[in-house]
C-alpha cells in the first residue's frame, strides 16, 4: 500500500498511533492506514461484538482483540509510572475482566412520542443510544433493559431520567433519579414493577434524595464471605473477578502484617478480604468518610467477629498522621480518582515500610507514587487491571516497600 503507515500503539483515548505520531480513530496496532485515512485491518482488528459500537459512548475499544486490550491496559499503567521515574521490580500479568461481568451500570432514559429510549449517552453528546444489547453487562442487569424502557414509556416524566443498576446478593437494585411519581397509579406501577422483576430494591429520587420504595429484605453484598449492608448508590468495584484479583494481591503482599489500616475503605472491600480465615490474627482498621458506607462496614465487622474495626474520618481533610500510622504494620489505600495527596504525604513522613495502593487513575497514582519514591519506597509489584472491558478506563494494584 503506497504512502501507508502501520499503527504501532493506542493512545490514551483509544486512537491508533503511527510511527510519525498521526492519530487515527478506529485503528488498532497492526492496521495499515493510507494517506486518506482508509484503514486496512490487521491481525488484531476484530469485529465489534456490539451493534451500538461507534455511536454508544460506553466502549471505545471493541474493535481491538484481547492481546491489544491487555497491552493497552499495561502500557497506560507502566507509562504513568515511568513518567515519574518509577520502574516496578515485578510487573504482573494484566487482569482483564471478561464480557458480561459488569455488576453495576449508570444508564439514562427519556420518554418519547413513540415510547422511550434507554441506554448510555453517545460519545461527546447528551443523546441517548437506545440499547438493544450490552455485552459488558452481567445478564441480570441486561435483562432489565427492555422492561425498564417500557416502564419509563408508561410512567416516566418529560425530562431525562437517571437509572443506576447494581447486582446485589438478593438480586438487582434499581435506582431512578429525576423521576417524580405523580399520584397513586404510578406509585403502584413502580411497586408492581419491582415485584414482577424480583428486584432486591427500588429506590426513587423525586428531586430531594433517594427514597426506598421496595426492599423485601435488607440488601447486602458479600465481600470475601461477609454479607455487608448495601446502601443505595454505594460504591462497588465494577466486576467480581477484578475485585477478587485485587483483594488476593493485597492479601498476599501484606505477608505477616498483623495490624493493617484500610484507607478509603468504602464498604470494606479490602478490609474483609484481609481478615480471611488464614489470617485469623490480623486486625484491620477500615477508615471511610462516607457515612452510610462506614456504618455498613462497622455493622458487618462487628457481626463477622470483630477483626475489622471501622473509623469514620475524612482522609482528604484529616489524613492519618505519622504517629497514628506508625501503629500499623502496613496500610492499604484505594482512593477516588483524585488520588490521596494529603494522606500519602503523611505516609511518607511515617515509619511505615509497606503500602498497597489500589487506584482507578494511573495519573494520580503515579503522582502519589513519586512522593513515596522520594521517601525511600520502592515499587516492588505492579498489576494493571482492566475491569472496564473495551473502555479506556484503567485500574491497578501496587505494592511499595522500604
Amino acid at each position: 500500500m503506497s504512502n501507508s503507515e502501520i499503527i504501532i500503539r493506542l493512545a490514551a483515548k483509544g486512537d491508533g498511533v503511527t510511527p510519525s505520531g498521526r492519530h487515527v480513530a478506529g485503528a488498532v496496532p497492526g492496521d495499515q492506514v493510507d494517506a486518506a485515512g482508509v484503514i486496512t485491518p490487521g491481525p488484531h482488528h476484530q469485529t465489534p461484538p456490539c451493534r451500538h459500537f461507534a455511536t454508544c459512548g460506553g466502549c471505545q475499544l471493541q474493535h481491538a482483540d484481547d492481546e491489544v486490550l491487555s497491552d493497552f491496559v499495561r502500557d497506560r499503567v507502566v507509562n504513568a509510572a515511568r513518567g515519574q521515574g518509577l520502574e516496578p521490580d515485578e510487573l504482573l500479568p494484566v487482569h482483564l475482566s471478561p464480557p458480561h461481568t459488569r455488576r453495576r451500570a449508570g444508564l439514562h432514559a427519556l420518554r418519547t412520542a413513540r415510547g422511550a429510549v434507554l441506554g448510555y449517552r453517545e460519545g461527546g453528546s447528551h443523546k441517548v443510544v437506545d440499547l438493544a444489547e450490552c455485552p459488558v453487562l452481567h445478564p441480570d442487569l441486561a435483562a432489565l433493559i427492555a422492561p425498564l424502557r417500557q416502564f419509563v414509556a408508561a410512567h416516566g416524566p418529560k425530562g431525562m431520567v437517571g437509572i443506576d443498576l447494581t447486582r446485589a446478593d438478593q438480586g438487582v437494585e434499581v435506582g431512578l433519579s429525576h423521576f417524580p411519581l405523580e399520584g397513586l397509579g404510578p406509585t403502584e406501577a413502580a411497586l408492581d414493577f419491582a415485584r414482577d422483576h424480583q428486584l432486591a430494591r427500588l429506590a426513587i429520587d423525586q428531586g430531594y434524595a433517594p427514597e426506598t420504595v421496595w426492599e423485601p429484605e435488607p440488601v447486602t453484598v458479600t465481600l470475601s464471605g461477609v454479607p455487608v449492608g448495601l446502601p443505595p448508590g454505594a460504591f462497588l468495584q465494577a466486576t467480581d473477578d477484578a475485585q477478587e484479583q485485587m483483594v488476593a494481591d493485597a492479601r498476599a503482599w501484606l505477608g505477616e502484617a498483623r495490624v493493617v489500616a484500610d484507607l478509603f475503605a468504602g464498604l470494606g472491600t479490602f478490609a474483609f478480604g484481609l481478615r480471611a480465615k488464614d489470617d485469623g490474627a490480623r486486625k484491620v482498621l477500615a477508615v471511610e468518610a462516607e457515612r452510610a458506607a462506614h456504618l455498613a462496614c462497622k455493622t458487618a465487622g462487628a457481626r463477622a467477629g470483630g477483626q475489622v474495626l471501622a473509623l469514620h474520618r475524612d482522609l482528604f481533610r484529616s489524613p492519618l498522621q505519622p504517629d497514628e500510622l506508625n501503629r500499623f504494620d502496613a496500610v492499604v489505600l484505594d482512593p477516588p480518582r483524585a488520588g490521596a495527596r494529603a494522606q500519602v504525604a503523611e505516609i511518607a513522613r511515617s515509619t511505615l515500610s509497606r503500602v498497597v495502593y489500589v487506584s482507578c487513575n494511573p495519573s494520580s497514582w503515579a503522582r502519589d507514587a513519586a512522593v513515596l519514591g522520594e521517601a525511600g519506597f520502592r515499587l516492588t509489584r505492579l498489576r494493571p487491571v482492566g475491569q472496564f472491558r473495551w473502555s479506556t478506563h484503567v485500574e491497578l494494584v501496587s505494592l511499595f516497600e522500604r
